[in-house]
């Protein structure tokens, strides 16, 4: 049974209620968005969500500027190694943990009815909660983002991901993220017992109309296919 809208979790968000068809569950999406943005980013998504889905924008925690926010400052050096500001990385992902976990009690949602999505370094938090902390989440939606080496240690064993899916997509021409980072992330997931639906399109830095209708596509399909584990 769903409960009221959450009106208090530990990051800031915009949500849109679930309308889901009689007798089926609802499930919750949340969306993080990049460096340098906010929560109305991803918010604009909202309109192509499937109807089931609560969706949740979260506002990353460290401000960099006026309506901008990052989940985690970083460098990158001469040699083009990016090099993170490890305790936000930290906080940040302890604080994405306790507001899905919240948001999904507060709507009566379970975890196997729980997604997460980030473009760019949302996606980066997305992809670590699931290696992370798979428990929390039935799968992630990872758009234009990166693996975070520092975190492989904590990653979850193998069988942990078993009945869990995700996507991920890239542009050919990323000229922000290079597209050997999807492939690393396409290589790390595709070695474990999860559903990966990889894909790239011909575009930059930028979520594509059709990459959005096909990852959209996903998500419906999703709920209508329950994990084995599920069963």
């Amino acid at each position: 049974m769903t409960s009221l809208p959450p009106t208090s979790l530990p990051l800031g968000f915009l949500q849109r209620p679930a309308q889901p068809a009689p007798g089926q569950p609802a499930w919750l999406l949340v969306l993080m968005h990049g460096v340098g943005s906010n929560e109305q980013d991803l918010f604009g998504l909202a309109a192509y969500v499937p109807p089931q889905f609560h969706v949740i924008s979260l506002r990353a925690p460290f401000a960099l500027g006026q309506g901008a926010f990052a989940w985690f400052q970083f460098t990158v050096s001469a040699d083009g190694v990016r090099h993170i500001h490890a305790p936000q990385e930290q906080q940040a992902r302890a604080l994405v943990q306790q507001t899905v976990e919240q948001a999904a009690q507060q709507l009566g949602v379970a975890p196997e009815h729980v997604v997460l999505g980030g473009f760019s370094q949302g996606g980066i938090m997305a992809l670590s909660q699931l290696l992370t902390q798979p428990q929390t989440l039935r799968a992630a939606v990872i758009w234009h983002s990166r693996l975070l080496p520092e975190i492989a240690h904590l990653h979850a064993p193998a069988q942990a991901f078993e009945g869990k899916s995700a996507w991920v997509s890239h542009g050919s021409y990323d000229n922000v993220i290079p597209l050997t980072s999807a492939h690393a992330i396409r290589d790390k997931l595709g070695a474990l017992p999860l559903e990966l639906s990889y894909h790239e399109y011909a575009g930059a830095h930028e979520i594509r109309p059709e990459e959005l209708r096909a990852s959209m596509h996903w998500l419906q399909d999703l709920t209508e296919l329950e994990p084995e584990t599920g069963q």
